[in-house]
């Protein structure tokens, strides 16, 4: 395991249950629910089939899904997220796993999100996770990447009320655009929400799809 994939799980074994109380709340805006009940649609436009939030964390926006009529499962690199999200959705079903190396088959999600999971994730290894989403994806199969906006990098040392070492990404939505295209996908839509304050960043969600 890279250093900063063993820093990422290691920050969130120790952050899990208080990323959940505060950071749920957070997630019941407009732009989530709006981006996330399109995508809803748009799945129930094709052919039903199982859809993996992949870095799903404490499992809040897995069990959102699955409100909404998706047969939703989380995968997330944290085992610590995981065992309080089969604690907290013990009707949902969630699994430890990299997005670099997805223990799923080829071709078998009819959807698949990144909901900022891949936030702390460089440039030079985004290519492979889009390839294994890619893979994992039915032909036809939609994925929905949520993502701070913009440019640049900076670092924590402390956050949830825990001391942790992660390193936050911000991409241009047309340099991900080029990477989503140079892994096979089209593009459905993208929407983008201006940051909410100041010190904070614009977020991005784009919805591509799998070439039938």
């Amino acid at each position: 395991m890279t250093s900063y994939l063993e820093s990422t799980r290691n920050s969130y074994n120790t952050v899990a249950a208080d990323y959940h109380q505060l950071v749920a709340p957070r997630f019941d805006d407009p732009y989530h629910r709006a981006i996330l009940g399109l995508y809803g649609d748009l799945l129930a436009a094709g052919d039903a089939g199982p859809v993996g939030d992949l870095g799903c964390g404490p499992g809040h926006v897995t069990a959102y899904l699955a409100e909404l009529g998706m047969d939703a499962f989380g995968m997330d690199l944290s085992p610590a997220m995981v065992d309080f999200a089969r604690q907290e959705y013990a009707d949902l079903r969630f699994e430890v796993g990299s997005l670099l190396d997805l223990p799923l088959p080829d071709n078998g999600l009819a959807g698949a999100l990144a909901f900022y999971s891949l936030v702390h994730t460089p440039a030079e290894d985004l290519p492979t996770a889009f390839a294994e989403i890619h893979r994992v994806l039915t032909p036809g199969g939609l994925f929905l990447y949520g993502f701070k906006a913009g440019t640049g990098t900076y670092h924590l040392t402390e956050g949830y009320g825990h001391p942790i070492e992660l390193d936050v990404y911000a991409y241009e939505p047309a340099a991900i655009h080029e990477l989503l295209v140079a892994a096979g996908f089209e593009e459905v839509t993208r929407l983008t929400r201006p940051a909410i304050a100041p010190e904070k960043t614009d977020q991005a969600f784009l919805i591509y799809r799998k070439p039938a």
